[in-house]
């Protein structure tokens, strides 16, 4: 089957014509896919029936994914799904809301590109996975838009959306830049291109070529190491000199495109935690422009743990005070399974029940809710 939800509006236009058909029909199919969000092409009830009759010839449908288990945290403002796309495969998805007095919540979604991931990072879940296989952009944009139902539910819209689930997306680059382009097309889901992050654990091609694009979305690049013997042993998979290539690519990027870059450090216990570690990566990101988001590890079953509290502090103190610009990821989701790859992992022995399968209506804010399974922290690559 071919799916409407890879379609670029034009390419849409383009279709429609082919089949004889004026361009306001494809409107009509852009409005319900990205508002409605059809299940089958026997939901596009704009459409007639013989034309819904004339696309299921041409071989076209539409996709979706399938809510198979879900967790929330305690505040009710992280909520973790496990979604079956239409061939079955098993990916996760992470809704991650920040209240706002006054307004509606701040609506991050975490999409994955890959189902696994062949980047091998020692301390990530879906590293020890392995890889399975990349997702169409089609199975991309599906993640934004079940999320997208589920907030409509709730008068809530999706304000952001982040490229750092499962996988690494510049290793299923045509896939991704496809589903960014959908997603920022006004006439498609309409988000804006600033409100869209991607990120890498450093592929050097795939940075270049991002930059060049003309898209003005963010870059994240997953760094954890000052050094390149420590990076190699973080990242099986980083080159000799990935270290120092990194923060040259970084440059490119914010010469090409005006926007700052992100580097993430996960601060692993032991490992590259300490105040040396933090004045080397202050020496090599001083004056560099960049940004550096702390995040404690999630723990995993690869055994890595978290710092203290005060141990991420000082790491955060020692950036600052020699002129890097640092921030401390906010925890989201902390006592459910929120860490890349481990939803998956935890859930593909279990038997889910019915009433696993939908997200329930935003709790009050001073309430408590039950998760629905067992502890971990929140989204880290």
């Amino acid at each position: 089957m071919n799916d409407l939800y890879r379609l670029l509006p034009a390419e849409l236009d383009t279709l429609f014509q082919d089949l004889g058909h004026p361009r306001y029909r494809a409107d009509q199919v852009l409005r319900s896919l990205y508002q409605d969000a059809p299940g089958s092409l026997d939901d596009l009830r704009q459409l007639p029936a013989a034309l819904r009759q004339q696309l299921a010839e041409a071989g076209w449908g539409v996709g979706s994914a399938t809510g198979v288990h879900r967790v929330v945290s305690e505040d009710g403002n992280t909520t973790k799904l496990l979604l079956r796309m239409a061939g079955g495969t098993l990916i996760e998805t992470v809704l991650m809301q920040y209240p706002e007095p006054g307004k509606h919540p701040r609506s991050t979604v975490c999409v994955s590109t890959q189902a696994g991931c062949a980047m091998g990072c020692v301390f990530c879940a879906t590293g020890q996975m392995g890889f399975e296989r990349n997702l169409h952009a089609e199975e991309i944009v599906a993640q934004v838009v079940h999320i997208a139902r589920l907030l409509r539910e709730r008068g809530e819209h999706v304000t952001n959306v982040v490229f750092m689930g499962m996988g690494e997306p510049l290793a299923n680059y045509n896939e991704t830049i496809r589903a960014v382009r959908i997603l920022v097309d006004p006439r498609a889901f309409g988000l804006s291109q600033r409100a869209i992050t991607i990120s890498t654990v450093g592929l050097l091609r795939g940075i270049d070529r991002l930059a060049e694009e003309g898209l003005q979305v963010g870059l994240a690049i997953s760094l954890h190491a000052p050094t390149e013997e420590l990076r190699q042993h973080l990242v099986p998979t980083a080159g000799p000199h990935s270290v120092a290539d990194l923060v040259s690519a970084a440059k490119r990027f914010f010469k090409s495109t005006g926007r700052r870059v992100t580097f993430e450090y996960a601060l692993i216990a032991g490992e590259n935690d300490r105040p040396e570690d933090a004045l080397a990566l202050a020496r090599l990101l001083r004056h560099s422009g960049t940004h550096v988001n702390l995040i404690p590890v999630n723990p995993t079953a690869g055994g890595y743990g978290r710092p203290a509290r005060q141990r991420v502090l000082e790491f955060e103190r020692i950036l600052r005070e020699n002129g890097v610009n640092t921030t401390v990821r906010v925890e989201k989701g902390s006592e459910i399974s929120a860490a890349c790859g481990q939803l998956r992992t935890d859930a593909e022995a279990r038997i889910f029940s019915p009433d696993e399968l939908s997200v329930p209506p935003a709790a009050p804010k001073h309430g408590r809710r039950q998760a629905t399974h067992a502890p971990a922290q929140s989204p880290a690559r």
